[in-house]
């Protein structure tokens, strides 16, 4: 624009000022930027497809986008194309194409920072040799990619559900039966075929099942602190990852588990290798609540218990979890913080670390 800005006025100025030389300087400049447009104004067909492989990785993990670009017609000179995620954005040169003949370029995505991300769409873009002009077209698809947090090796818990209080008297909430039903969702391969149910897979036109879990089959309940005011943000995805290490375990291990945070977040699940993706995602979009909140919600109180109960949190008396213990066999605090030996009171056992690794190191010699 500036070029041709400077063009219009050297020649305006030859013309009124009667300066050939000026004249012909701006009528050189307005004959590149002219044979510029016309260079690039003609739209080239390449069809461009992009994956990214793999889909869900931990945060920091590499992750690569591949694109594939195709002449279908006549050939095609060489382009660029520019991608993006979030405020990522990568521009790859695209070869000349002949017709029929595709060209697959790889460049990584960032992964440093956990959430859900949407790739593309792809900009193609033209230009001429000396970047007066440019033609730019969106095509193809956006893909997803999921960033989730870091996971550390972590024991399972193993504390089952309690049947009864101490003094022998059954819970209000004690499970009967020999299975629960859990969902009813679409067939798997692996599922078992006695577990179909013709009524939903008439219904839907889809084979379903349903999915029964052992009501005794220990339990693992984890109370995330999201609260603004409880972590930095550095600080608040070393607790994610803690949260994600002990879910995981918790999971592949066959527990039931369930994730509860003060914003709102309640996410039961009956365990196995099934449950670690959903929990796995739900994490990566989890995000620091807004609004100030007790740390333990009502939903945690009046929902079934047992098993074992994890707190993440920056800090916590034990005493603000005197009307949830008595519901769970096991009750531990993980403080985030500067590292202290373990400490416990009102039957709660509080372990503090710095970092999530620490935390997880301290989580196994306990567990």
């Amino acid at each position: 624009m500036a070029f041709l800005v400077v063009s219009l006025l050297l020649f305006g100025g030859g013309q009124w000022g009667g300066y050939p030389l000026l004249r012909a300087l701006g009528a050189a400049g307005l004959g590149a930027v002219a044979a510029a447009i016309a260079l690039t104004a003609r739209r080239g067909r390449v069809d461009v497809t992009r994956a990214v492989h793999p889909d869900r990785v931990e945060r920091g993990e590499p992750a690569l986008a591949r694109l594939t670009a195709t002449a279908p017609g006549r050939r095609q000179s060489g382009c660029y194309a520019t991608d993006r995620a979030g405020r990522f954005r990568r521009t790859v040169r695209i070869p000349p194409l002949h017709p029929g003949v595709s060209r697959t370029l790889h460049y990584e995505l960032p992964t440093s920072v956990r959430g859900r991300q949407t790739v593309g769409p792809l900009s193609l873009h033209r230009a001429d040799p000396f970047g007066l002009a440019r033609n730019r077209v969106a095509t193809g698809e956006t893909a997803t990619l999921w960033v989730h947090p870091r996971r550390y090796a972590a024991r399972a818990p193993s504390a089952g559900h309690p049947r009864h209080h101490h003094e022998g008297v059954t819970s209000d909430d004690s499970l009967r039966g020999s299975t629960d039903l859990q969902e009813i969702r679409e067939y798997q391969p692996g599922d078992e075929v006695r577990h179909l149910y013709w009524k939903a897979t008439a219904r839907t036109g889809r084979l379903m099942v349903r999915d029964y879990a052992d009501p005794e089959q220990p339990r693992f309940t984890l109370l995330l602190d999201t609260r603004r005011d409880v972590f930095g943000p550095e600080v608040f995805e070393e607790a994610v990852d803690l949260a994600a290490s002990l879910l995981v375990a918790a999971a592949q291990a066959g527990r039931h588990t369930r994730l509860v945070t003060p914003g709102g977040t309640d996410r039961p699940s009956a365990g196995g290798m099934a449950a670690v993706l959903p929990l796995l995602d739900e994490l990566c979009e989890l995000r620091q609540s807004e609004v100030d909140t007790a740390l333990v919600p009502a939903g945690l109180l009046h929902g079934s218990g047992g098993g074992c109960l994890a707190v993440v949190t920056a800090t916590a008396d034990p005493s603000t979890l005197a009307e949830l213990r008595p519901r769970y066999r096991a009750a531990y605090v993980l403080e985030l913080g500067p590292p202290a030996p373990p400490r416990a009171g009102s039957g709660v056992l509080v372990l503090r670390a710095g970092q999530a690794r620490e935390a997880v190191a301290r989580w196994n010699e306990v567990a």
